[in-house]
């Protein structure tokens, strides 16, 4: 009597599973708050790992990743700009704008709503 092979999965098992909804807005949650703390890394690696996972973490980490992208723009025009003075005055716009939106974005996140960044440039979408 001679034993079955084992069993291995496929290698490609259909795709990524999508998530709960309750994960999403975990995930979601977390991409907007890791743009505050990461800057464009948290959304850009939230993006390309989770983007085929559901569309509400989907949109939200574009629009993450959009205005973190937007933000890197924001300081280096104001780093150019702070030879003139006024540069400081956009880095720290910058600056109070991301800790602001972020928040506010991680919120809506939370609770389930959709939310758009404003004033930041559709890269991604």
């Amino acid at each position: 009597m001679t034993t079955p092979p084992p069993y291995y999965p496929p290698p490609y098992g259909g795709g990524p599973q999508p998530l709960s909804p309750s994960d999403e807005k975990l995930w979601a949650t977390l991409i907007n708050l890791g743009g505050l703390l990461f800057g464009f890394l948290a959304p850009l690696i939230g993006y390309l790992v989770l983007k085929d996972r559901g569309p509400f973490v989907r949109a939200h980490a574009a629009t993450a990743l959009n205005f973190q992208l937007t933000l890197i723009i924001a300081y280096i025009a104001g780093f150019i700009l702070t030879f003139i003075v006024i540069g400081i005055f956009v880095i720290i716009a910058a600056y109070v704008l991301n800790i602001v939106f972020c928040i506010v974005a991680a919120v809506k996140a939370n609770q389930g709503q959709w939310y758009t960044y404003p004033m930041s440039i559709p890269f991604a979408s």
